[in-house]
Order: C-alpha cells, then structure tokens, then sequence
C-alpha cells in the first residue's frame, strides 16, 4: 500500500463501525459473519441484529453522546452491541467480565456510563463473572435479539458528550488500560482510528471473504477489537468466537472448522507447544499465523513456525495506536525480533531526552503520528498533555531503533528501565534471553529498590512442566549471556505470572512482589 492508495482508504472508509456489516448485508447477505459455537450468523442476520440492538438501546434511553458499559466475553452478542452502540453514536465501553469487582465499579464510575450490560444469562452462560457483576448492580433480565440480557439502571447523571459527524472526531469506543494500582485510563478511540486499522490489518493480512479467523483474544481489547474483530468482518470474512483461550480449543477449531487465520499473544503458543510437546507439523488449512500484544522472543517464534509450518508475524502497537504501529509483510517474513515495518499512513520518529532526532540505527524514544493515534484519555487533560507533543506526536514511552531497511525494533519501556549501578537494563533484553532457555514458558523482569538507592534486577519465570530446572541453574545460564549488571539478583519460579484476560503480564503485580 502507497501514501496515495492510503489516501483512497481514508476517503472510502464508512463514517460509523456500524457500516461494515451493513455494506456486506448489501453486498453478500449470505455470506457467514460469524460463528459464535452454536451457529452461525450471516452478514443479513447480522445487520438486522444490529438494527434491532439499536433499536432497544434508543428504548432503554441511550442518547448520543453517552456512555454503554457492556460486561462479558467473546460472543455474537457483543458485537451487535458494539456496532449498534456505533449506529446512535454512543461510546461503547467493553469491559472483560473477569476483571475484579474493585476493577468494574472504577470503570463504571469513572466512564459515567448511561447503562450497563452484562451478557451472561442462563441463555447466555459464556461469562458467569459477568453475571455476578450485574447481580452485584442490580441489573434485571430484558429480552433482546440474544435472548435475556441483564440491564443495569438508568444513570440520570450522565451527560453525553457532543457528538460530531466527522468520525475523526466522533469517538466510538472508549478503552480501559489494564491498570494493577490506582485508576485505570480510559483511552478514546474514534471511529476512524478504529477504521483505518481494521481496513489496514485486513488489507496487510491479505484477507478476503474466504478467510475463517479465530476470535478468542478479548474484543474488551484493543487487539481483539480492531486487529481481529473488525479487521475480519471489514474483509468480509467469517469470525470465529470463542470466549476463553484452551489449547484444546484451539486444536479443534483448527481441524474441524478450516481456520485459515489464527491471532493471538506469545502466551497462547507458548501453551499450545505446551500441550503439543513439539512433535509433527500440525497439519491445517491456515495460512496466516500471527503473534502481538507483547514482545515475541525469537526462540519461541522459530518453534511454532516448525510446528505449523508457516512463518508467524508479528508487529508492534498499543492502546493509543488503535492498536498497530508496525507489523511483518505478509511477503516478506522475518526471523529476527523485529516488530516490522510501520503501516501505511503513519510516521514514526525516534528521540533523545530532548526532543531531537537520533543518528539513523541508535536508541531513542518512539513518538507516532497518524489516523491510528487516540483522541486523548477521558477526562484526564493532564495525561492526554503529558502523552501528546507538538504536531499530533504521540510519545509511545518506549524505546526502538530502526534499521536502514524501515524496520522497527522494541528495546524496552522507559518507565520499565532499571539503572543499575549507574549502567541502563532495559527487562525486555533480559526476558529475551530467559525465554530462550527451553525451560522457560514465559518470564517478566522487574526492578525493585535496594537499600543503597540502588535497583535490583528480579526475573520471575513460569517453567515448562516438561523440564527440569533449577532458579541457581538458570542464573548460570544467564551468566554466560549478559554482561553481569543484567544479571538477575534473583530469579522467582512461579506456576503461572499474573496475566491480565489478554495473556499480558501484569508486571504491577510482580513489581509488588518482587519488594518483598
């Protein structure tokens, strides 16, 4: 894709998320959507569906403007919510029903949401937490085009945002970071920052109607929103549901539904070469296998593709970006830890501390520019201020150096960086090294204060139950691969690191622990 085809697919995006089922009712009424476990949905069924959750939310007093906070996991019926919510211009908030009651009410509250939506009922038993979430508030059973759902009250006290018909403006989903401590922030995406990268992902990903995707990461994210969600449906492709992630589950949908592309974060293949202890090359109608949401250590890319055969992208993004900033060329797959190139339409520039551009191939902070980027964190001027710069920059806080060929590649966080004795240890080169180790599931590197003023190194790991190893072994290892400040102080085995619904680490948890 050229700037100029860029610029064409700017012009031709439709002005709400609600026109994507709709122009393939049009187009291919018969042609399957989705595919939620007990049936399917064709593009018809799915824009009258649409209509009808419409419908309802206009009778249940949702106005323009307002906020709908809807509770669950992975199902038809969140996405008609999430397109009907679009279709009267109301900012959907999805919310993952794990997440804790302290983590829903904040959410709640801070949003100001008009309604609630919990979609787990006896019709619809995906998701019990989020059914203990609207007993919690109160919600009652109402019918609607997927059976019963619970509805929370009216909130009187919401006033709605203004409402614009330009959809640069218009926001259409505002998203909850994954927060350990103190408020989460909730990041406005407009709809054509969710547009543009569900017509670039389709378009990078070569997608067409043919195409069966699998849904299980979380549409409550940003990944499984833009990239999985509407990147399929845009395509006018068939999307797989599936609430929870199971390497069971997986398996069969790829052998018995002909899954063409599976999405997902290291975490996911890392259980299914778990479950599968290597072995013989999966044999599969896929075609596109790719990994995102977190860092991608070489070692375990190299393995799933032995096991499937096919090169495994992967890319780079974050909440603010809608997701995606840069992604491996479905033509051009890579071996090496790049994040790939940055996606048509966006710019990317690398900085020192003070704002000026660094020598081509050095270290500097990553600011992004383009129609992916957010229209700000609700109600928190001040962060909005303290992330954006001059010229509609967005400082992603992370540091990245570009090769001569546009490749990106992620060096770590800046608020993740531990100073060590004077020397800068970046976790993600660490972690890189640990979950090379065969015995290594997955590993998170975290600093924790020492009483000189100084900072320790601490890796907690999660072992592979086929091996054996032991934390002094692991040390050892290290020893003879990082310079010696990188080296952990300690090393903590746990069964399984703190993951957020997403399979994202929560390093907040483990920065807790580890100052104990």
């Amino acid at each position: 894709m050229e700037a100029i085809a860029t610029d064409h697919l700017l012009a031709t995006l439709p002005e709400r998320l609600s026109g994507i089922p709709r122009r393939w009712a049009e187009r291919a009424p018969q042609a399957r959507a989705l595919h939620d476990g007990a049936r399917h949905w064709t593009y018809a069924e799915l824009a009258a569906a649409v209509d009808e959750t419409a419908t309802l939310l206009r009778a249940l007093q949702v106005r323009p403007g307002d906020r709908l906070m809807v509770v669950g996991e992975n199902c038809a019926a969140q996405v008609a919510l999430i397109f009907a919510a679009a279709e009267v211009d109301a900012w959907i908030v999805n919310v993952n029903g794990r997440l804790s009651a302290r983590e829903v009410d904040q959410i709640l509250d801070h949003s100001g949401a008009r309604r609630a939506i919990y979609l787990s009922t006896p019709t619809l038993p995906a998701s019990p937490e989020s059914a203990a979430h609207g007993q919690r508030h109160g919600a009652v059973s109402t019918p609607s085009p997927f059976g019963a759902w619970m509805i929370g009250a009216l909130n009187p006290d919401c006033a709605p945002e203004p409402a614009h018909a330009d959809p640069a403006q218009q926001v259409a989903a505002l998203i909850y970071t994954t927060g350990t401590t103190g408020q989460p922030k909730g990041v406005m995406l407009t709809h054509r920052n969710l547009l543009f990268i569900a017509a670039v992902s389709s378009t990078l990903r070569g997608l067409t109607p043919t195409d069966r995707a699998y849904g299980v990461l979380p549409i409550t994210h940003v990944y499984g929103l833009a990239s999985v969600m509407l990147g399929t449906l845009y395509a006018g492709a068939c999307l797989y549901l599936c609430p929870r992630f199971a390497p069971d589950t997986v398996l069969k949908a790829i052998r018995d539904d002909g899954l063409t592309i599976l999405q997902g974060v290291p975490a996911m293949y890392a259980r299914l070469l778990e479950t599968l202890g290597g072995g013989e090359q999966i044999a599969s109608r896929l075609r596109f296998l790719y990994a995102g949401g977190s860092p991608l250590a070489p070692s375990l890319k190299a393995q799933v593709q032995q096991l499937f055969g096919l090169p495994l992208h992967n890319g780079y993004g974050m909440t603010e970006t809608s997701p995606t900033v840069s992604q491996t060329r479905l033509d051009q797959p890579r071996d090496d830890a790049s994040v790939g190139q940055v996606i048509p339409g966006v710019e990317v520039r690398l900085v020192d501390a003070g704002g000026d551009g660094v020598a081509p191939g050095e270290d500097g902070e990553l600011w992004v520019r383009g129609p992916n980027v957010m229209a700000g964190y609700y109600r928190e001027p001040e962060l909005t201020a303290a992330a954006m710069r001059d010229g509609g920059w967005l400082n992603t806080g992370d540091v990245a150096r570009q090769d001569a060929d546009g490749a990106l590649f992620i060096v770590g966080r800046t608020k993740e960086l531990i100073i060590r004795s004077g020397f800068n240890v970046y976790p993600l080169e660490v972690e890189t090294v640990l979950n090379a180790h065969p015995a290594v599931t997955q590993s998170a590197v975290v600093g924790r204060n020492a009483a000189d003023g100084n900072e320790e190194v601490v890796a907690f790991v999660e072992i592979d139950p086929r091996h054996r190893v032991t934390c002094e072994e692991l040390q050892h290892y290290l020893a003879g691969l990082l310079s010696p400040y990188k080296c952990p102080s300690e090393i903590i085995a746990m069964q399984a690191l703190p993951a957020a619904a997403t399979g994202k680490i929560l390093k907040g948890q483990l920065r807790q622990l580890a100052q104990k």
